[in-house]
């Protein structure tokens, strides 16, 4: 075992073995071998976690935004020149392509820079008239929970507005794609970085989440992840009132409507719903099509995804590679045979690869009946339902009859159905004529059973603050 990576955890400045030695295997979904481990925190790790961010925070928040700001940019710029080899690494535990890798680490470089330019702006106190006005403040010591689906993006998405805002941060990591918060954190390290202001954990993810949101010291709770761990974790920060940010599970709609352009249509869905595998919670999963359109729709949206080529992430040549574990293998295995079961068809893929590593092909289900689980259940992987509609109103209520609200899609022309979709369509997101991850700049959260709180953008620094009103005050200089 002495050629396996091992990866350890950051605490207080240091790279470091967890206190018992301990280690969880990192498996190669292309090959199902162990390549890596990970050290597992112990409580005594997370004691000292919590204790040195707690050490970390006045400093950290009473530092100039200005320079918390320039430390983000300085992170953004090592962590740029270490793409190439992060990337490959990504590729190595999670199995999406080279291409999706590298996109994901640019993502997230930009992310670290639109916190760091306007970290700044963003704690400035706000005019509110001649005698009002609110201060940002940071809330305190973040717990920041991060899924192995989108590492990089994520993890930027919650360390840099945090780290903008002043308040430190307890990252817990995935253990299957550890080496993405490894590649951030040290670059953040190598950009100066305070002692205790950024700490790394891994480890049992239940007893990390049970011993860090039981401690007063945290603040802040920010998790991506399923909507049923996102209520249990809810529920352990209730105790303590830490406030939550929460990017649960989606279910998100297409509805193409009759004047839809349909090649515009079918390449920009099977772009995007079969990147990283279709694990993604913002991926389209159900595609509603005018009745007029759908045999065509389906003709040709069944060729187009035949011909995605599936093969080993790190093949320049492949365009989609394997699911990242065995579990998402078995939920594909389980909703397909269930959406068979009760009357549905397949136009293409629908099972296992015959071949080393979780791959299961892109996999079109028709004539889905509206109790299979495939339609409630997120699918989170690479199956797509389709289905005709007569009526908008049709459309509109089959889009929304669902748990989730995190992200929708519609493909017209008119102006006035894109107006009418966007009010009627229960999602944190619409997107009209595209489907495209979320910038930098941009708030992004969900509705109903798909979270609450923003990330991104201004709203995204904002959920790290306390927005103190001070009144009464004749000027401010």
């Amino acid at each position: 075992m002495s050629d396996v990576r091992s990866h350890e955890l950051f605490i207080n400045g240091k790279w470091r073995a967890g206190g018992s030695r301990a280690t969880l295997p990192v498996i190669n979904p292309a090959t199902e071998k162990v390549f890596a481990s990970v050290a597992s925190a112990t409580v005594s790790d997370l004691d000292e976690a919590l204790a040195s961010a707690e050490r970390a925070r006045k400093a950290w928040s009473s530092r100039p935004a200005k320079e918390r700001g320039e430390i983000l940019v300085a992170a953004a710029r090592i962590l740029a020149t270490k793409i190439e080899s992060a990337a490959r690494d990504l590729t190595a535990e999670q199995g999406k392509t080279i291409a999706e890798a590298t996109g994901e680490y640019t993502r997230a470089v930009e992310t670290l820079e639109w916190n760091g330019r306007h970290a700044e702006e963003l704690s400035a106190p706000i005019p509110m008239g001649s005698n009002r006005m609110i201060v940002p403040e940071p809330l305190g010591v973040v717990a920041a929970f991060t899924p192995w689906n989108y590492p990089a993006v994520l993890i930027a998405r919650k360390l840099a507005p945090a780290l903008a805002a002043g308040c430190p941060v307890i990252l817990k990591g995935a253990e299957e794609t550890p080496s993405v918060a490894v590649h951030i954190v040290e670059s953040l390290r190598q950009a100066g970085i305070p002692d205790g202001v950024v700490n790394l954990a891994f480890g049992v993810p239940v007893h990390i989440s049970r011993h860090l949101l039981g401690s007063p010291i945290v603040k802040v709770l920010t998790f991506t992840g399923s909507s049923a761990v996102g209520k249990q974790l809810a529920a352990l920060a209730a105790n303590n009132l830490q406030r939550c940010i929460l990017e649960l599970g989606g279910h998100s709609p297409v509805i193409v409507c009759e004047d839809a352009d349909l090649a515009k249509a079918i390449q920009a869905i099977s772009e995007y719903k079969f990147e990283c595998a279709g694990q993604s919670c913002n991926a389209p999963s159900r595609i509603l099509v005018a009745r007029p359109l759908y045999e065509e729709f389906l003709s040709r949206m069944t060729e187009a995804v035949r011909k995605i080529r599936i093969g080993l992430p790190d093949d320049a040549a492949t365009d989609m590679g394997p699911m990242a574990n065995a579990r998402r293998i078995e939920a594909m295995q389980r909703l397909t045979k269930d959406a068979l079961d009760r009357g549905a068809r397949i136009e293409t893929g629908g099972a296992r690869l015959d071949r080393p590593g979780f791959y299961w092909p892109p996999t079109i289900l028709t004539g889905v009946p509206k109790e299979a689980r495939v339609l409630h259940e997120e699918p989170f992987g690479p199956i797509l339902t389709v289905a005709p509609f007569d009526t908008l109103e049709e459309a509109i209520e089959e889009a929304n009859a669902t748990d989730y609200g995190l992200a929708a899609y519609l493909f017209s022309g008119a102006a006035d159905t894109q107006q009418m979709m966007i009010k009627c369509l229960s999602a944190g997101a619409v997107s009209v004529n595209y489907l495209k991850g979320v910038s930098a700049d941009a708030p992004y959260g969900g509705v109903k059973q798909s979270g609450y709180g923003y990330e991104g953008g201004e709203q995204g620094v904002r959920s790290f603050q306390i927005l103190k009103m001070v009144n009464g005050l004749g000027s401010f200089g």
